[in-house]
């Protein structure tokens, strides 16, 4: 690909599109987005709030938990508030630098949510394979180090996208058919050669959410090879159903992001509007169910949560 020539004239604002195709129905579209915000908002607060208040919970899998809530409030923070208000009041400008902020965010929030994921296989991993070693290996101290390490590798793998969006010079338009700043989505509007983006791109996806990926199916070998070892079906049932929800949650958050990849891969004759919405969907969906699964299927939870709603029963 050689570099386009072009008058040196680079756009500093930007305007989202939202849903090409269907602007006409942004305002139907927008119901479920505000849905799942407020549930997403709603559920990972209460969830965030009972972890931190309540002592018996401030166990390694709940601090995990409450990792993977925080950061579910943030990956949908970093989407839906500016997409509702392109869907209800047109305000689709955003400027170079805050599109790109939204891109660094964006994108290292959805790592950091994948790294959690993989580190919430170790500790299932852990729980069943050394039980009565669980609290000794996971203490406090290390989960502390696992949490930062997770978040930095996010921030500093994703740190060069911003100059290698900087370097670029946006001249061919300035609309976004999008209702948020991807990176692909804004270096694919400019005149320059991409090349370096699409490549960098495509190492962030390898050593980051393909290696996770990897890694929780390596986990999860190992787990069932180590429940099908257990002498009574009773331990077998007990050990699997403690890895029912972080299964669920490893579905939904893999799954439509995967699917998505692959539509936009090899589903060049797909609407864009298709494209678009099921790129949203791995945004809206993980941090409104993650804390209802959570909720409904361990049992600690559920008593907090029924404790604050109804005190006076027991």
């Amino acid at each position: 690909m050689t570099t386009a020539n072009h008058t040196g004239v680079s756009h500093t604002v930007f305007r989202l599109l939202g849903i090409p195709g269907l602007e006409d129905q942004h305002m139907w579209i927008s119901i479920p987005f505000f849905i799942s915000y407020v549930t997403a908002l709603l559920g990972n607060s209460l969830l965030i709030f009972i972890i931190l208040t309540k002592r018996s919970l401030h166990e390694p899998m709940y601090l995990f938990l409450c990792m993977l809530a925080t950061t579910d409030l943030v990956l949908s923070t970093c989407i839906v508030p500016q997409a509702l208000a392109l869907f209800w009041f047109q305000a689709g400008e955003i400027s170079l630098d805050r599109c790109i902020t939204q891109v660094f965010f964006l994108s290292s929030t959805f790592m950091s949510e994948s790294g959690i994921l993989l580190v919430m296989a170790f500790d299932r991993y852990i729980a069943i394979c050394y039980p009565l070693r669980y609290t000794t290996i996971l203490t406090r101290t290390l989960i502390g180090r696992i949490g930062l390490f997770i978040f930095l590798r996010s921030y500093i793998t994703v740190f060069p996208v911003i100059f290698l969006l900087k370097r670029l010079t946006f001249c061919k338009s300035n609309k976004l058919p999008n209702t948020a700043c991807k990176h692909i989505v804004l270096a694919k509007i400019s005149c320059d050669d991409i090349r370096v983006n699409i490549w960098y791109g495509f190492f962030v996806l390898m050593s980051t959410l393909v290696l996770d990926v990897l890694l929780i199916f390596i986990s999860y070998v190992l787990i069932l090879h180590a429940v099908f070892h257990m002498p009574s079906q009773e331990a077998r049932h007990k050990a699997l159903n403690t890895c029912g929800s972080h299964v669920c949650v490893i579905v939904l958050f893999y799954g439509p992001g995967i699917f998505s990849v692959l539509t936009q891969r090899f589903g060049r004759h797909i609407a864009l509007y298709v494209h678009v919405l099921l790129a949203n969907v791995y945004v809206l969906i993980p941090p409104m169910l993650n804390p209802i699964i959570y909720g409904i299927k361990t049992k600690q939870i559920q008593d907090q949560v029924v404790h604050m709603l109804f005190p006076k029963q027991k």
